[in-house]
């Protein structure tokens, strides 16, 4: 169905040190080059000084090769080169080859589209975020996600010796790390080596594996959406006659990535900043002209308010897509949550409860380390 990301930033939000060179990511555009520079598993590095034997870093994530393109690069180029490669985040250098900004889907709907600018004539810098934050294939996968999740966005560069090596997508974590504790749950074996990661952190002030994982399980996944979605939860609504630049529109004025398709109070389709780019600007297609009820994926699989977090994420990762619709009992859509927001709603679940303060953080550290060691490859 649909991909839209999530993660697009305001462009303050993201900072960095020093622009790392993409030489890699230039490189890893040649299919000849892709095994060596595009997937994130170049040659190990001694560990920092800094990190805990045994620790988990970046390059053990599940990462995904990085696109790089030229500042200079139109909107339109830049889109067809996305839609090529099936991915909804693009890396930017300037003249020197340094990362200079990053462009995600939700950017090209929001910054380009429902601003009315021409993809043709407008340069992929002016909308782009500057100076990104990013990370070292040695920096600590716990900090990396701990850093996406608090930032609220889903891509993060990976640079390895001064160059761009890969994307971390936190979706592809997040999916790996459930699919991973439910085995760990059936299992025990895969459980036994997740707890010992987390009391090497932590301690081993903790029950037996089984009730440790059910303890996580039923406090960050169980929950059903009626605690996440509240009086202040905004969905984006548009009609099928409606054209594709009034959802951009849409989409800019509510801050999300996701428009739903109503006809009355019934839901038709969905379409997603991600339907922008691969439906619509990569297809050269007039957003003016052209009608969402075209480009909107029809019937979309949706969850109910009683849906739980994990059976909502169940649907999105086996549909391959990372919105879902909820409706009430009437079928009126009430929600369109993303990964992004269940992720955060989960790690929220734990650190809500009842308990001391210092409980409270070791919780929400259990929860990103569980993640984190369950997310390698």
């Amino acid at each position: 169905m649909n991909s839209g990301a999530t993660a697009a930033v305001a462009q303050n939000r993201r900072t960095r040190s020093r622009p790392p060179s993409a030489a890699s990511s230039r490189k890893s555009d040649d299919p000849s080059a892709a095994s060596a520079n595009g997937n994130g598993k170049g040659p190990s590095k001694p560990t920092s000084p800094n990190h805990v034997a045994g620790e988990r870093t970046v390059k053990k994530l599940r990462l995904s090769k990085a696109l790089t393109i030229p500042e200079g690069t139109t909107v339109s180029e830049a889109c067809r080169r996305m839609a090529a490669r099936r991915v909804d985040a693009v890396l930017l250098t300037d003249v020197n080859g340094l990362l200079s900004g990053i462009v995600t889907d939700k950017d090209i709907a929001t910054r380009v589209i429902a601003e009315g600018l021409r993809v043709e004539q407008t340069i992929i810098s002016k909308i782009m975020t500057r100076s990104p934050h990013y990370v070292t294939a040695d920096t600590l996968a716990i900090e990396a996600l701990q850093k996406m999740v608090q930032g609220k966005f889903r891509h993060l560069p990976v640079v390895d010796n001064g160059e761009v090596i890969a994307m971390l997508d936190i979706a592809k974590c997040l999916y790996d790390a459930i699919s991973r504790l439910e085995k760990a749950a059936e299992q025990g074996s895969a459980l036994a080596a997740a707890v010992e990661g987390v009391e090497r952190q932590f301690g081993s002030n903790f029950s037996a594996p089984s009730t440790l994982i059910e303890t996580i399980r039923e406090r960050m996944f169980k929950p059903s959406l009626s605690t996440v979605i509240t009086e202040s939860t905004k969905v984006a609504i548009v009609s099928p006659s409606d054209p594709v630049y009034v959802a951009a529109q849409k989409m800019r004025e509510l801050r999300v990535n996701s428009v739903v398709i109503t006809t009355g109070n019934l839901l038709q389709g969905i379409f997603t900043s991600k339907d922008v780019l691969m439906r619509v600007v990569a297809q050269n297609l007039s957003p003016e002209l052209t009608l969402v009820e075209k480009v909107m994926t029809a019937h979309p699989d949706c969850a109910t308010l009683d849906t739980s977090i994990l059976d909502a994420l169940h649907i999105m990762h086996d549909g391959k897509f990372l919105h879902i619709p909820v409706v009430d009992g009437d079928g009126r859509v009430v929600a369109c949550l993303d990964v992004l927001q269940l992720t955060q709603a989960a790690i929220s679940m734990v650190c809500s409860l009842p308990s001391t303060p210092p409980l409270l953080l070791e919780y929400r550290n259990i929860i990103v380390t569980l993640v984190h060691l369950t997310c390698s490859v």
